[in-house]
């Protein structure tokens, strides 16, 4: 069952001691229980910025995407260097809030005329700056041919100066299909049944930051320092379960001959 907007702040008002809500005071909350709540937005927002890469956080992009290469899929046009990262976002308030650089992947995989053997391989992530001190000279050289440049297979890809983009270089040739992963920012949650965007056994992390908030603003320093390290060690587990899964041990069963 997912966890509620109302559920956790009266998580936290019992741990402090104060009075709970309903679903028919939620909305008029005022004192601590609106401070209480008010803290659970602003804990949700500090989550998504320490790890924005955790997978409640992913685009749920529709359209013709592959979770083996990506969530997000954007098909390339010969001779076009710039692509919009998110498509249909009007300003950078509205972008995605991450993007893993370091796993852009192409191909020519279901890009239609295109037949095997396919093109499919990750594509190298450079600094913008790497790519003026590299490249820009030579393929600004190859544009100023106009229809005669030689566009070719794109190896790399970078972001532009306002990181609303990204580039690739060589040019493309022809179509291909850019695979990559991006996140969102989290929704503020409003109405008391709105549910958290995590598993219900990672509520803690929220409530743990949430009570650092309230201790804090009470100038409780110690009790404050407590919920700061329940924080971190929580959302350090979560991180670790979610992002970077260890197996505790490993067998071997190859068989040798």
């Amino acid at each position: 069952m997912a966890t509620t907007y109302l559920d956790l702040s009266n998580e936290v008002l019992r741990e402090l001691n104060e009075v709970v809500l309903t679903s028919g005071t939620f909305a008029s909350a005022t004192g601590i229980q609106s401070f209480v709540k008010d803290a659970i937005n602003k804990s949700l927002f500090d989550i998504a910025n320490a790890e924005p890469q955790l997978p409640f956080f992913s685009a749920g992009v529709s359209g013709s995407t592959d979770p083996f290469y990506g969530n997000v899929t954007v098909p390339t046009v010969a001779g076009q260097r710039w692509y919009t990262l998110k498509d249909g976002s009007s300003s950078i308030t509205s972008d995605y809030a991450a993007v893993d650089w370091d796993d852009f992947y192409i191909t020519t995989i279901n890009v239609s005329g295109e037949s095997a053997p396919f093109v499919s391989q990750g594509l190298r992530f450079l600094t913008l700056a790497d790519w003026k001190q590299y490249h820009r000279d030579s393929e600004n050289a190859d544009d100023a041919k106009g229809s005669d440049a030689s566009h070719g297979e794109p190896f790399y890809v970078f972001k532009s100066p306002d990181h609303r983009k990204f580039g690739l270089s060589p040019i493309p040739d022809k179509v291909y299909n850019v695979h990559f992963y991006a996140f969102e920012k989290p929704t503020a949650l409003s109405a008391f049944n709105d549910t958290i965007p995590m598993p219900e056994q990672y509520s803690n992390v929220v409530t743990a930051r949430t009570r650092y908030y309230v201790h804090q603003f009470k100038e409780n320093i110690q009790q404050a320092a407590m919920a700061q390290d329940d924080y971190k060690k929580a959302l350090r587990s979560m991180k670790s379960n979610l992002i970077n899964p260890q197996p505790k041990y490993m067998t071997d069963d190859r068989r040798y001959f």
